[in-house]
């Protein structure tokens, strides 16, 4: 009988891959915990939480268990002009959980549909108040998603290349640091016509996508002071730093200038289903409120609040709001710290961050984002059962909230290796 791997080449196009380069796909057959096991039996520590999904482990008991029920009462029915209980549960769940200025929520599918309902909600905010703002600001290197609205926004060509000619107009503005924060300042007072922006998107503290760039709440809080004294809508794009990787249930708590908007997915159903959440303050929802049809927000999925997915939900905020979770969070930043400690100063690390359980290293390696070198370096993880995703020359650990010290331990072994064999 063939492989799962020689099967999977027949018919199946996987994303961020170039086949001609990349023709083999690794099966895999089962997770379990922070664990991932392939057909051959063989097991590797899952250091990235599939792509900052799974934080409470692979096929965690207590959500299989709520969306077992689930299945069993309601499936999937569609989600305009009905409601039910589990969306209706999980919005009262996530309205306690998020900033306190955030009143409705708007559902769909994945972490660019909550971008793009965002990007929607701040142009159409604008244009049913009867005002033209046509343009969207952006960090530099931010990502945001593959559809076409996400794309704009998004500041890595690398993913963007052949659509460019077709995106919203934006203006980028660099990451805030020490250096640049007072000049990007009064760029954005007395340079920059703010008034023509329908709103501001970023990843808050954390750009996942540009290599775990991250940045101080204090510098992002002066600017969306700024940008929102002059009535642009900020997007706080959640997707990746939401439900508590940054050691608060969402970058945004860092704050004291909330955003109009919040992007939500990954974490969200905890790896269990897709769904995404974008959320907005009253005065948002107040602009579609309206006798006039054409106001409302004419948007939709067809499993928009899907009940099993929205049942994943719930199970997974109830375990963010443990407490044996959150110290499992604090324990996680302590570890990290303490590794930090022994590696910052090796000759092979060029810069390393952390916030939360997000942390990352630059190898004093010069390499491109995809090529031979990275290639090496993920090869080299895998061989020692660790699942890591290098960006280019930055490795990266976003590790499911469950892992066993053991098991992190493993996987900082395998990154003190690559610093004395590459």
């Amino acid at each position: 009988m063939k492989s799962l791997s020689e099967r999977d080449q027949k018919h199946l196009w996987h994303p961020l891959t170039q086949h001609k380069l990349h023709p083999k796909m690794l099966g895999i057959v089962k997770a379990k915990g922070a664990v991932l096991f392939d057909e051959h039996g063989k097991e590797y520590i899952d250091a990235i939480s599939s792509w900052y999904t799974s934080v409470y482990g692979h096929c965690n008991d207590a959500i299989i268990a709520k969306v077992y029920a689930q299945m069993q009462q309601l499936d999937q029915v569609v989600f305009s002009g009905f409601t039910h209980e589990p969306a209706i549960a999980l919005s009262e769940a996530l309205i306690s959980l998020l900033p306190e200025n955030q009143e409705k929520l708007f559902f769909s599918d994945n972490g660019s549909t909550a971008t793009e309902i965002g990007i929607k909600m701040a142009l159409q905010y604008h244009h049913n108040l009867g005002k033209k703002r046509a343009v969207l600001m952006a960090f530099e290197d931010g990502f945001h998603g593959d559809t076409f609205g996400a794309m704009s926004v998004s500041g890595l060509s690398v993913y963007n290349g052949p659509f460019e000619d077709y995106f919203i107009e934006v203006k980028r503005i660099p990451v805030p640091t020490d250096a640049n924060l007072e000049g990007l300042l009064h760029e954005l007072e007395n340079t920059m016509d703010l008034d023509a922006v329908a709103g501001f998107i970023y990843e808050p503290l954390v750009q996942g996508a540009a290599a775990m760039k991250m940045h101080k709440a204090e510098h992002l809080e002066k600017i969306l002071k700024v940008i929102k004294s002059h009535g642009v809508l900020a997007i706080a794009d959640e997707v990746m730093t939401g439900f508590g990787k940054t050691g608060r249930h969402f970058a945004s708590d860092y704050m004291t200038e909330k955003p109009d908007i919040i992007c939500m997915s990954k974490a969200l159903t905890a790896g269990m289903l897709p769904m995404a959440v974008t959320s907005c303050t009253q005065n948002v929802y107040d602009a579609f409120y309206s006798d006039d049809i054409a106001k409302g927000l004419f948007h939709g999925h067809t499993y928009t609040a899907n009940p099993l997915a929205c049942a994943a939900a719930l199970a997974g905020i109830e375990l963010l709001k443990s407490e044996e979770i959150q110290k499992n969070i604090g324990q996680i930043i302590q570890w990290h710290q303490e590794f930090d400690a022994q590696i910052k100063d090796h000759p092979k690390v060029a810069a390393t961050r952390q916030t939360g359980i997000i942390y990352a290293l630059d190898l004093n390696i010069v390499m491109e984002r995809y090529g031979n070198v990275r290639d090496k370096l993920f090869k080299h993880f895998m061989d020692a059962g660790v699942f890591l995703r290098p960006l280019g020359n930055t490795i990266y650990i976003s590790a499911p909230y469950i892992i066993t010290k053991d098991q992190m331990q493993r996987i900082y072994d395998s990154i003190r290796d690559v610093l004395e064999k590459f």
